[in-house]
């Protein structure tokens, strides 16, 4: 299809306007957390590093940084183990439901997040009796991680087919061999990137946490909502808030390479 220039320049006038809006505020933020002006006036008249150095030594935000670390890690992990076998039975395998089943698991993350939230938080209360707290919202967390993984592990297994793995087999070796000489090696990178994603998506997480942490308990976004408006942790949240941001976008920007590593059949 062949555009005017016209067309071109407006298309091309929407898209910086669109990644306009979504990255200036970030940026905003970024600077923010440098500026020597606690009424954070615009632009800033100088800079400083006087509220890093009060992040680092501030110890309610390394409390909510190791809780975020914490749950990260542990749901991620879960989410590996659960959402590759999950991925292997429904690629490998033809049984009855088997739509409905790969349904069930994609849904969590399309749920609302407060529906999800309160479902889990009635769920751990009144049916389990089990107390809030750090493992509760590592199960939740889990819950909507596992597609992450499902989805980069299903998808890498529907490229890679099955010809390798047979070819493994008729040369003499077995299942356990063949996944750890063929199978592993060509699912690493969507592991990888299916891991980080997860991890990204837990350490963001702020509505179903909310549900599900409990009381005496807070993650990193947790502890930004609740010092946003005390006007004298607001230089100290504009620090949080940019080291969030870099935090989310290390991970999501490597899954994204892993992800399109198309050619090498997966390999790192």
């Amino acid at each position: 299809m062949r555009l005017s220039r016209t067309t071109k320049y407006l298309l091309l006038a929407a898209l910086v306007l669109g990644l306009a809006v979504i990255y200036f505020p970030l940026l905003v933020v970024l600077l923010n957390s440098f500026n020597a002006d606690t009424t954070f006036g615009w632009p800033p008249s100088s800079f400083t590093l006087e509220w890093w150095g009060r992040a680092a030594e501030n110890q309610g935000a390394l409390n909510a940084l190791w809780t975020s670390v914490q749950a990260g890690l542990a749901a991620t992990a879960i989410a590996l183990v659960l959402g590759t076998m999950a991925a292997f039975a429904l690629q490998k395998y033809r049984f009855f439901g088997r739509n409905q089943v790969s349904l069930l698991i994609i849904l969590p993350i399309a749920l609302p997040g407060i529906v999800t939230g309160i479902a889990l938080n009635n769920a751990f209360r009144t049916i389990l009796g089990i107390d809030l707290g750090l493992f509760t919202a590592i199960v939740a967390h889990a819950t909507f991680c596992i597609v992450v993984v499902f989805n980069n592990v299903v998808a890498r297994l529907r490229r890679m087919g099955g010809n390798l793995e047979e070819a493994s087999m008729d040369l003499g070796a077995d299942g356990l061999t063949t996944f750890r000489l063929v199978t592993f090696p060509m699912l690493r990178s969507a592991l990888l990137a299916g891991g980080l994603l997860a991890f990204a998506l837990s350490f963001d997480e702020i509505i179903v946490t909310t549900f599900t942490l409990g009381t005496g308990l807070e993650t990193l976004p947790i502890w930004i909502l609740n010092n946003l408006f005390r006007p004298n942790q607001a230089p100290i949240v504009n620090v949080v808030a940019a080291v969030l941001i870099l935090a989310s976008t290390v991970p999501v920007y490597l899954a994204q390479r892993l992800s399109g590593d198309t050619t090498s059949g997966g390999r790192l």
